[in-house]
């Protein structure tokens, strides 16, 4: 599967962004999806993910309460709307597609197979 992961930019501490991660294929449905981000300097991190369903989510702790992961797999479309957004939120936001089921696997970017390309979310202060 295809991930083209778009709706980043640039944006005030406090204020918000949606991204929105479309895929190529309706077998998207098949996929849990994940969410991560790397800021300069650091190692690719974990932020959310949510299962084929959407009934299940789970969330880095540093992002808890101000982060929401959904999908709508009619539109073969998974997002991330971030609230309260702060200046380390910073960095290149991922989505990713993965099999595995089981939310414990899913903050590990090893078991994702499909990646998307990244968009840039910079927070100004």
């Amino acid at each position: 599967v295809q991930l083209q992961a778009s709706g980043g930019g640039l944006v005030q501490a406090g204020g918000s962004l949606k991204l929105s991660c479309a895929a190529s294929e309706r077998a998207f449905r098949m996929y849990n999806m994940g969410w991560f981000r790397q800021a300069p300097g650091k190692e690719r991190e974990f932020v959310a993910a949510v299962s084929r369903s959407g009934g299940n989510t789970i969330y880095a702790d540093s992002v808890k309460g101000r982060f929401t992961v959904s999908r709508d797999n009619a539109k073969n479309t998974v997002y991330l709307q971030m609230n309260s957004l702060q200046i380390d939120d910073t960095a290149v936001y991922y989505c990713a597609a993965t099999t595995v089921v089981g939310s414990a696997y899913w903050t590990d970017q090893d078991y994702y197979a499909y990646w998307g390309q990244g968009t840039q979310v910079t927070v100004s202060s």
